[in-house]
């Protein structure tokens, strides 16, 4: 066995220089000898609270390096509030923005507008041919005899109420203006027409609907109007910023109650002829 050695440079590393400094060199064994007040193994052993504000270098080995301890871990005071926020919902966009629905509908707003285009188009063809006698029409005056010859009362007043009504039913309709209201009108003039055009048939008592001798094309257009009426304009036209464009309900429904309703009432009052019989 060697004995030890009690020069100190003998516990030196080799590269250790002068300039090192003494905090970093390792000491003598003999040094680290047992006080007169040594409490036993708690006072080596006792490890410090982490929020004590007066650390201990003895019991640190930061102090060898020449490095600041590390802070101790403080949980923040406003963890619990970072937490208890609660989760914002997010209402659904209901317009005609780049966040509404316009991706999901896709070319169903042109297709509205092809439809209600070309109803209203044709509701002011006839309109006007009944008005001014154009595209071979009969005028007001032959117009007013063929509502005589159909049994209206009142025809005089009724033929200046159905041409206005007509031309203006589809002038709104190809504005996309109104848009309930103006195709109401037109499934109320459309059943007065349907109506008349059944009772002016040859043969009573049947409903005949294929063409030549039916009366499909009426129906068909008939039936045109009362679904504008329930599925609105679409989002080319005038009424693109109303609650019947965008979501069409209660509102259009009612509109397309009174238009049938104004149909057969005028029919009713003004006729009152069984188409059938």
């Amino acid at each position: 066995m060697t004995s030890t050695s009690h020069d100190p440079r003998a516990w030196q590393r080799p590269e250790d220089s002068a300039a090192r400094p003494a905090s970093a060199r390792l000491v003598d064994p003999e040094d680290d000898l047992p006080s007169s007040t040594y409490a036993g193994d708690f006072e080596t052993t006792a490890i410090p609270r982490y929020d004590s504000n007066t650390p201990n270098p003895e019991h640190s080995g930061y102090g060898l390096l020449n490095e600041p301890e590390p802070l101790p871990y403080v949980q923040p005071a406003n963890r619990q509030q970072a937490h208890s926020v609660e989760p914002t919902e997010i209402e659904p966009d209901t317009g005609f923005g780049t966040s509404d629905q316009a991706g999901r509908r896709g070319t169903q707003d042109l297709g509205l507008m092809v439809l209600r285009v070309g109803l209203g188009a044709l509701l002011i063809a006839h309109g006007l041919q009944k008005a001014f006698g154009l595209w071979g029409g009969q005028g007001l005056n032959g117009f007013q005899q063929s509502l005589v010859d159909m049994g209206y009362q009142h025809a005089n007043i009724l033929t200046y109420v159905g041409v206005a009504g007509q031309i203006g039913a589809g002038v709104l309709l190809v504005l996309g203006l109104f848009t309930p209201v103006a195709a109401a009108g037109a499934v109320a003039y459309l059943i007065n027409a349907l109506l008349a055009a059944v009772a002016a048939q040859p043969d009573r008592g049947y409903f005949a609907f294929f063409l030549p001798d039916g009366h499909e094309y009426l129906v068909m257009l008939l039936v045109l109007a009362a679904a504008l009426v329930l599925t609105g304009p679409g989002k080319y036209g005038f009424d693109a910023g109303r609650g019947w464009s965008r979501r069409p309900f209660v509102g259009s429904g009612v509109a397309l109650v009174l238009g049938i309703g104004v149909g057969i009432g005028v029919w009713v009052l003004l006729n009152g002829a069984n188409p059938l019989a």
